[in-house]
């Protein structure tokens, strides 16, 4: 990585990628210092910040850091409030910290989150033809099933 500013927009995307990799490498062989300063200096750009942040917390939350960690996810989810993965582990955090109103209440937001974003929604046409004909069937079915209840209130109401 080299010290000089970097011009072009593409060149600090790429500084910023390779930081996020190049500070994961460091975080697992425990060299915790040498990630943070590289994720700190990455956050000088401004690009992609949710994940330099959240990638800042998993480094001090490994290096035993959590009230820096704490503040790293807070920061990730006030770049993009919807981060579930950070909003997971401050809920961790803040179980380590004894913090356990503070943890429930993170976890269920955290859990709630998970189920309105899913990993990986990107799915085939084929599986959205399904899900689509699936909807179709319950919608039928439950307007068929307000039918026959307003049918039957209406027969036995006479």
């Amino acid at each position: 990585m080299s010290t000089a500013p970097l011009q072009t927009h593409e060149e600090q995307v790429a500084f910023v990628q390779e930081a996020i990799e190049r500070a994961n490498e460091l975080r697992k062989q425990k060299e915790f210092k040498e990630a943070i300063s590289l994720l700190v200096e990455a956050l000088q750009y401004g690009i992609d910040k949710a994940t330099l942040y959240y990638r800042l917390g998993n480094v001090y939350f490994d290096g035993g850091d959590l009230s820096r960690a704490e503040y790293a996810y807070n920061r990730a989810l006030e770049v993009e409030p919807k981060h579930v993965n950070a909003m997971h582990n401050l809920a961790v955090v803040y179980k380590r910290q004894k913090k356990i109103s503070l943890y429930v209440k993170t976890y269920k937001k955290s859990q709630r989150m998970a189920l309105l974003r899913p990993k990986n929604p990107n799915l085939s046409a084929g599986q959205k033809r399904q899900i689509r004909g699936l909807s179709l069937r319950v919608i039928v079915w439950i307007v068929v099933g307000f039918g026959l209840v307003t049918l039957l209130i209406w027969l036995f109401g006479r």
